[in-house]
């Protein structure tokens, strides 16, 4: 019987090795704060997509008669919360005794629960008058009060009065910058808006104030959606959206101090569960780090210029280019900008006739949704697949699936209990009597800020069979159904989910399994963001104890367990967190001595396999194939930035051992610079 770890407790692992890197000392102070940012951010949507799952299974495990384990279920919600403390303890202690003492060695004073110094006082007055309160809004609260605190808003809790009257504050952070500056003697003070409004609460009322405690409530994301395809699903879904940020409170996070009385009454009042109630620190929404006005270059890290690739970037005509060879862009190693480039020239040639895509997650401010709009207009066929149920992107992917409609696109929406995943887009040129193809195949979504920071590779190719059957994919969706087992896809080249991904990779594992016995070279290489299905895992403890060497990189989830006797002593995990978020999904398989790569859109997750439209690709050029495996052997020898997953979900640090350091994200950069 083959063993797992916990989805949940090995996502807070991940969590823990970004806040490690808040950690580091030698990284320069903003980038520093900028993880802090990025694990506030990380948990705060863990509270709102997977706490309100093991609380929702922490209580059934306590009735009797249910059919999950109730004492692993039990010990697995405890553990999850123990792990947040512990997380949060770390995260206040690397806050506030080490950053911002550097920072204020470096002329930078973030005031930070402490009185403002008395020469900022007036210009923090001043811009509270003539700034802040225009948004202030005070609602007192009582039996009869109808308020609803909306999701991860700041508020205070001001109790006023000889009757400590109850009253709600917000802190308009969605309206103001959450911090404001004072330059001051050559010094930088930096002020929450926070304690902007605190210093200055006598200006908003005329009683007493007895306490003023800050608090948010973390509200669970899920919506509910009919199960079957409606042509109003865009207006459907509008309307679950409003209601999301009135959904469960599964946190209720307050300031230290507040009186246990106090406490009680807003939540009695406000309907929150006792056991969502949590003490935090006296700010919220650290995420909002990621904004801190702190000026200084040698507070932030050298950038690297992304690199242009001439080949592609000179040619008069990219389609025609992409027509003759095949290109692979590394991001954000190399410029987006070809990609950009690609939907341009789609938009405006007049022997391009039609154009499909999958849209995921796009900007908001979309470069290429605009082209595919100025297509319809220039008289294109345009066929987009809109994935409305990208969660915490809906609202985005609406107005753009109705601003492409209005052009004249033909919008696809997939059926409420499929998600397109699939980062795909297709070309079809008129060449006299025929039609050529034309095609971008990639691990990430089409999104130009996302490409600034995520670590993704796209395929230009103007490769038949590849694309062939890219455009069964795209018929396909535009049945709007899901697929049933007589639905058979001739896929020979493409590994698409609900049709033959999950097959095909045990059959390439089962490959390497069966070499490995007949005293072959064997080893698999994988590299995704989550690790989470049984029955790939499962085939992977299978090949370990065949012998094969299994080496992973896993940025996030991972259910495997690792350097276990008898189950996975020869697979190995790597993660690395490192100045670009690693994102691309990379397999590669010995395949007796001619390896074998593929890349795509599918992580090994319950949700990719069975409930999502993925597509992976095989890399033929030799050239493109060696490249790839050259970035990956770089990173399976990260020993600066990388970490080896322990057998009790730790992040154990690489040692170096005398051996020159490495860091893998800098060696990329070097590789393609060349």
């Amino acid at each position: 019987m083959y063993s797992y770890f916990n989805r949940d407790l090995s996502w807070l692992s991940f969590n823990e090795r970004v806040l490690q890197e808040a950690g580091r000392e030698s990284l320069p102070l903003l980038e520093r704060v900028n993880f802090l940012s990025i694990y506030s951010s990380n948990l705060d949507e863990f509270y709102r997509v997977r706490m309100p799952v093991l609380a929702a299974l922490h209580k059934i495990s306590k009735r009797k008669g249910t059919e999950i384990d109730a004492e692993i279920e039990n010990e697995e919600y405890l553990q999850a919360r123990e792990q947040i403390q512990q997380q949060q303890e770390l995260y206040g202690k690397i806050l506030t005794q080490d950053i911002l003492p550097q920072l204020k060695n470096e002329g930078v004073d973030v005031i930070y629960n402490c009185d403002l110094p008395d020469f900022i006082k007036q210009p923090v007055t001043d811009y509270f008058l003539s700034q802040v309160m225009a948004f202030l809004q005070p609602l007192t609260i009582t039996e009869t009060t109808t308020f609803f605190p909306e999701n991860n808003k700041l508020y205070f809790l001001i109790s006023l009065g000889q009757d400590d009257e109850l009253v709600v504050l917000n802190i308009p952070s969605d309206d103001l910058p959450r911090f404001y500056k004072v330059e001051y003697n050559g010094r930088q003070y930096i002020i929450f808006l926070d304690d902007v409004i605190r210093y200055n609460l006598d200006k908003v009322f005329t009683q007493q104030v007895n306490g003023c405690y800050s608090f948010k409530v973390t509200r669970d994301a899920e919506y509910d959606l009919k199960d079957e395809y409606n042509e109003d699903m865009a207006d459907a879904l509008e309307k679950q959206l409003k209601k999301r940020d009135y959904g469960l409170a599964t946190r209720f996070l307050h300031e230290p101090g507040l009186p246990l009385r106090t406490l009680h009454q807003i939540s009695r009042l406000l309907g929150i569960r006792e056991g969502s109630l949590m003490q935090g620190g006296r700010y919220h929404n650290l995420k909002d780090l990621a904004s801190l006005p702190a000026e200084g270059a040698e507070l932030k890290i050298k950038r690297w210029p992304a690199l242009r690739m001439n080949e592609m970037s000179n040619a008069p005509s990219l389609l025609n280019t992409i027509g003759n060879k095949d290109f692979l862009l590394n991001t954000p190693y190399q410029s987006y900008d070809m990609v950009l480039r690609f939907f341009n020239e789609a938009a405006i040639r007049a022997e391009v006739e039609e154009i499909y895509v999958s849209l995921y997650r796009v900007a908001s401010d979309s470069k290429i949704v605009n082209a595919l709009i100025s297509a319809a207009k220039n008289g294109k066929k345009v066929n987009v697949l809109v994935e409305l149920k990208a969660r915490f992107d809906e609202a985005n992917n609406i107005k753009w699936a109705k601003k492409l409609k209005a052009a004249g696109a033909k919008i696809i929406y997939s059926v409420t209990a499929l998600k397109v995943h699939a980062k795909i887009a297709l070309v079809k040129l008129r060449a006299g009597e025929r039609m050529q193809y034309r095609g971008l195949l990639a691990t990430g979504n089409f999104n130009e800020n996302t490409a600034r920071f995520y670590t993704d590779h796209i395929l230009f190719t103007g490769n038949h069979d590849l694309l062939r059957e890219m455009e069964l994919v795209f018929i396909f969706l535009a049945k709007k159904q899901k697929p049933t087992d007589t639905d058979v896809m001739p896929f020979e080249h493409l590994l698409v989910a609900q049709f033959n991904l999950q097959e095909r990779f045990l059959e390439l594992i089962d490959a390497e399994i069966e070499n490995k016995r007949q005293g072959k070279e064997a080893f698999i290489t994988i590299k995704m963001n989550n690790l989470e299905e049984e029955v790939l895992i499962s085939k992977l403890y299978e090949a370990s104890n065949a012998g094969v060497k299994v080496q992973l990189i896993v940025r996030s989830i991972c259910r495997l367990i690792p350097g276990i006797n008898g189950q996975s002593e020869n697979i190995t995990i790597t993660r690395i967190v490192d100045r670009y978020l690693e994102h691309g999904r990379i397999f590669i398989f010995c395949n007796n001595g001619i390896t074998s790569v593929y890349m795509g859109s599918a992580d090994w997750m319950n949700r990719n396999i069975y409930h999502r439209i993925e597509v992976c690709f095989p890399i033929k050029n030799e050239e493109m194939k060696n490249q790839v495996i050259d970035m990956i052997n770089f990173q399976l020898k990260d020993n600066m930035q990388a970490v080896h997953l322990g057998t009790q979900l730790n992040n154990i640090p690489v040692k170096q051992n005398g051996e020159e350091a490495v860091s893998s994200q800098q060696m990329i950069y070097n590789l393609l610079h060349q």
